[in-house]
C-alpha cells in the first residue's frame, strides 16, 4: 500500500482526554436525571459528535436538554482539561518516527482540539491540518469526516490510513474506503477488530505497523 496520509482521531488516540471528559459527562447527565454509569457512557458515546450525543440523551430523557447544557458541559470539561492533560502514552515518540504526512479528524470541535493538543504540546504538529465533524453534514460512523479530511489534504481515500479508538470511528473509516488501525488503549480490541480494524494496544508499535502496511500490495 502506498501510504500518502495518516489520519488520527484526537481524543483517546493523541490526547488522553476521554477519562476526564467522560467523568464530567456522567456528572452532567446524572444532574439531568439520567441514571447512567461511566462504563455506559464509554460504550455508547465515545466517538460520536456532540450533536449526536445530545440527540441520544434527549431520546433517553423524552425531552430536549435544557438551554445552555452543551455550553455548561463544555466549560466544565475544558476546566478539567486545564487541571492536567497528557498525550496518549507513546504517541509523541510514534509521531517522531512516522515518515508520512499526518492530520487530525475528530468528532470534537476545532476549539476543543486546539485546547487539548495545545495542552499536550502536540498542536504545532497538526496546525492547519485539523478537521472536525462540525464541518460535515454527518459525523461518525458515516464516512463524511474522513473523506473531507482526505479531500482537504489532497489525498485519495485508498491512500489513507486512519488511527481510531472507537467503533463509530472504525466504521466511518471503513465506509470511506480507508485502512484502519484500531488503538485498543481501553481494552476494547475485540470490538474494534469486529468492526474491521487491525488492532494494537501500544503506540510504540504504530510506526512498524504502518511500515508493514506500506509493504503490502494495494491498487
Amino acid at each position: 500500500m502506498k501510504i500518502k496520509l495518516v489520519i488520527f482521531d484526537c481524543d483517546g488516540v493523541l490526547v488522553d482526554s476521554e477519562p476526564a471528559s467522560n467523568r464530567v459527562f456522567v456528572e452532567e447527565l446524572n444532574r439531568l436525571g439520567l441514571d447512567i454509569s461511566y462504563q455506559e457512557v464509554c460504550e455508547r458515546f465515545i466517538g460520536l459528535s456532540m450533536v449526536r450525543c445530545v440527540e441520544i440523551v434527549a431520546g433517553e430523557l423524552g425531552r430536549g436538554v435544557p438551554e445552555g447544557f452543551v455550553e455548561r458541559l463544555q466549560s466544565k470539561t475544558f476546566d478539567t482539561f486545564r487541571e492536567g492533560l497528557d498525550p496518549v502514552a507513546g504517541v509523541v515518540d510514534a509521531l517522531d518516527r512516522i515518515p508520512y504526512p499526518v492530520c487530525v479528524a475528530s468528532s470534537g470541535e476545532l476549539e476543543k482540539m486546539r485546547l487539548t493538543l495545545g495542552l499536550t504540546g502536540l498542536l504545532d504538529r497538526f496546525e492547519g491540518r485539523m478537521f472536525s465533524a462540525t464541518e460535515v453534514r454527518r459525523g461518525k460512523p458515516h464516512p463524511d469526516l474522513f473523506l473531507h479530511a482526505a479531500r482537504r489534504m489532497g489525498v485519495r481515500p485508498n491512500r489513507c490510513v486512519v488511527i481510531e479508538d472507537s467503533s463509530p470511528g472504525v466504521r466511518a473509516a471503513r465506509s470511506a474506503g480507508m485502512v484502519v488501525l484500531g488503538y485498543a488503549g481501553r481494552g476494547n480490541g475485540g470490538r474494534l477488530a469486529s468492526d474491521g480494524a487491525e488492532v494494537f494496544d501500544d503506540m510504540s508499535r504504530l510506526p512498524g505497523m504502518l511500515d508493514g502496511l506500506a509493504e503490502r500490495e494495494r491498487p
